[in-house]
């Protein structure tokens, strides 16, 4: 791997037109009408949620005008089908020790997109005692504790004291890496790092493993063509200080983007003749390339020019979460 300059050219294409397809996809992102009842939460609010949580960071921080501005409709869509926030206090009534609705909200929060009764409600709902539970999933709770710092709630526990726990904290050889603890380490540093906002929160014996050990990563499932995992390793990858670039990684990721937009999860774009097959074969993924893209030419623009170049503030700066 390289330096973190990379290819604005390349990167800008797949941003772009990974965007287009998500455009298009629109109405695959619409909530049905029983979303806090009988809908599946895994293909009505989860795809929704990460279109919010992935498109974000693209429309504050890209270089690119035109790219910042389609992000930011596609964001401004997913916070419109929340019912501007409506659809956090319903959740949060009906489940009140749920965190999913915490971690959705975050980010909308963060963008200054609140809503009165949700901000009530987790005042309540949050100081729980049954919320203090302590969970199992170290990652997922380093995701908690993150929703909670962007809008605002005192955090129920120690972030650095959870990461110590999770599969990245722990140092694991990295020959066990499987598909499930690989998608674990990612997410262990998107919470830990807000999502690439504040790289340098990441332990500098932390990032020096994932260093030595993402090119090794990366062959594997690039071999297999899990393009999904693919990019949230590349996405990793842009966290990391000086954000190495691996040019022959970003290059198959790009032949695996059909001509439309999309970037299938795994394997080749084969499209399933119903449509919602073949979005919920492409949108998780496309949605990755933009983010993983994103961060990288953002590495590659401050190489270039420093970070005030990216024409947004520099990342954070802290070293502790």
């Amino acid at each position: 791997m390289t330096g973190g300059r990379g290819d604005p050219a390349l990167l800008d294409r797949l941003v772009g037109d990974g965007l287009g397809w998500l455009d298009g996809a629109r109405a695959s992102f619409r909530l049905p009408p029983d979303v806090t009842t009988d809908a599946d939460p895994n293909t009505t609010l989860k795809p929704l949620g990460e279109l919010a949580e992935l498109t974000e960071l693209t429309r504050t921080a890209h270089p690119r005008r035109e790219i910042r501005e389609r992000a930011a409709a596609l964001f401004a869509f997913a916070w419109q089908e929340t019912g501007e926030g409506e659809l956090f206090a319903e959740l949060i009534r009906g489940e009140p020790r749920a965190t999913y609705p915490v971690e959705l909200y975050g980010i909308f929060a963060q963008a200054g997109l609140r809503h009165a009764a949700v901000e009530e409600l987790l005042v309540t709902t949050t100081g729980l005692r049954g919320w203090r539970v302590a969970r199992e999933d170290h990652t997922r709770t380093l995701g908690v504790l993150n929703a909670e710092r962007r809008i605002g709630l005192p955090r129920h526990a120690a972030a650095d004291a959870e990461f110590a726990h999770t599969g990245l904290g722990l140092l694991p050889e990295p020959w066990t890496l499987d598909r499930k603890a690989a998608y674990g380490v990612t997410h262990d540093v998107f919470h830990l790092t807000d999502w690439g906002r504040a790289r340098r929160r990441l332990p500098a014996a932390h990032a020096g493993y994932l260093r030595l050990w993402l090119p090794a990563w990366l062959e594997c499932w690039l071999e297999e063509q899990l393009w999904d995992l693919v990019g949230e390793l590349l996405a990793v990858t842009a966290c990391l200080p000086d954000a190495p670039y691996d040019a022959a990684a970003w290059q198959r990721l790009a032949a695996a983007q059909t001509s439309d937009g999309a970037v299938p999860e795994t394997g080749t774009a084969a499209r399933s003749a119903d449509p919602a097959e073949t979005f919920l074969a492409c949108y998780h993924s496309t949605l990755v390339t933009v983010f993983a893209g994103t961060l990288a030419r953002i590495a590659a623009t401050e190489a270039a020019d420093g970070p005030a170049a990216a024409g947004r503030p520099p990342f954070e700066s802290e070293a502790a979460p």
